[in-house]
């Protein structure tokens, strides 16, 4: 069974979710190709070729892929798809914007987030904001087109490098432009991939309190997220929101300070190797999943936190 994976990347870097997205593939079928469509984008199709358990890269170099518009990319994928039995990109913003249109025109139902491949034709995926999975089979014979949430698998190793195969572009639909974007820029590490992650919520009170946390991600090398009800208050921008409207990360540490640990929260970082939570109600939530929890005011245990950790040389 061929399965084609979609690289997730921003033209200069691959994203470690295609990495963990070839591992779902690996365990459907083989071989596994990855499509690299993109604009001077040599560098990610490199990177890509190095994945463990890859036979392939197909690149697709070309201006009109340079954002990854729905529509050019799904007229791209078509172009190849009968060679392939099934079709998985990561469940990020590209991804979701452009998979659920290469399966309307295959016409499939699109299996969304797999968190589990069963078989190669049966999948896990959660519903209901995490609190149930659903087994979910493919009809027999049809082509499956599906997006892979990247915090359930594990990133494929590194192998031998690979070849790179150049295929031409497809004809341009002409039905839509890029016109522009707003990006916010941090020197810490990208929320989705980062090895530590620490969140704060509504019990911060302010955006001025949020910043408590600054130091401590300072010292932790950690990525900065936050619940809804932070976003909602104003606190920070909203592409730090961790949870099921919000971004899911898997980081091996995952400490939440004065997130109460609403179920939409948790299905965006239940996954987390190590779950750790500063919550002064001790019947919140979140200590029912947390690995370790402290009841304490955290405008207390923040500064004595940033202290220690200062104390230790972090």
């Amino acid at each position: 069974m061929a399965v084609l994976v979609v690289a997730d990347h921003d033209n200069a870097r691959l994203s470690d979710a295609t990495a963990r997205t070839v591992t779902a593939a690996a365990a459907i079928g083989a071989p596994v190709h990855i499509l690299v469509a993109g604009k001077d984008c040599a560098a990610v199709a490199a990177a890509a070729a190095t994945i463990a358990g890859v036979e392939k890269i197909l690149l697709a170099d070309d201006a009109q892929y340079a954002r990854q518009l729905a529509e050019c990319m799904e007229a791209l994928i078509l172009s190849v798809a009968d060679k392939y039995d099934a079709i998985l990109a990561p469940a990020a913003s590209n991804g979701k914007n452009y998979l659920p249109r290469v399966a309307a025109k295959l016409d499939v139902a699109q299996i969304s987030e797999i968190i589990k491949v069963v078989a190669p034709d049966t999948f896990e995926r959660p519903i209901y904001a995490g609190n149930a999975i659903q087994t979910v089979k493919a009809p027999a014979g049809a082509k499956k087109v599906i997006t892979v949430r990247g915090s359930a698998f594990k990133p494929a190793a590194q192998g031998a490098k690979v070849g790179i195969e150049k295929i031409a572009a497809a004809a341009d639909p002409g039905l839509s432009t890029f016109a522009s974007e707003a990006l916010s820029h941090s020197d810490r590490p990208e929320l989705t991939s980062a090895k530590i992650v620490i969140s704060g919520g509504r019990g911060l009170g302010s955006a001025e309190n949020f910043h408590l946390l600054d130091k401590i991600a300072d010292h932790l090398h950690a990525a900065i997220g936050a619940s809804r009800a932070a976003v909602d208050a104003g606190y920070v921008p909203n592409d730090f929101q961790v949870g099921q409207t919000g971004k899911n990360v898997a980081p091996d540490l995952y400490l939440a300070v004065g997130i109460s640990g609403a179920i939409q929260h948790l299905a965006g970082m239940k996954d987390s190797r190590i779950i750790a939570a500063i919550n002064k109600d001790e019947e919140a939530p979140i200590f029912q999943v947390a690995d370790v929890g402290l009841v304490a005011d955290l405008f207390t245990a923040l500064p004595e936190l940033e202290a220690e950790l200062a104390k230790r040389g972090h």
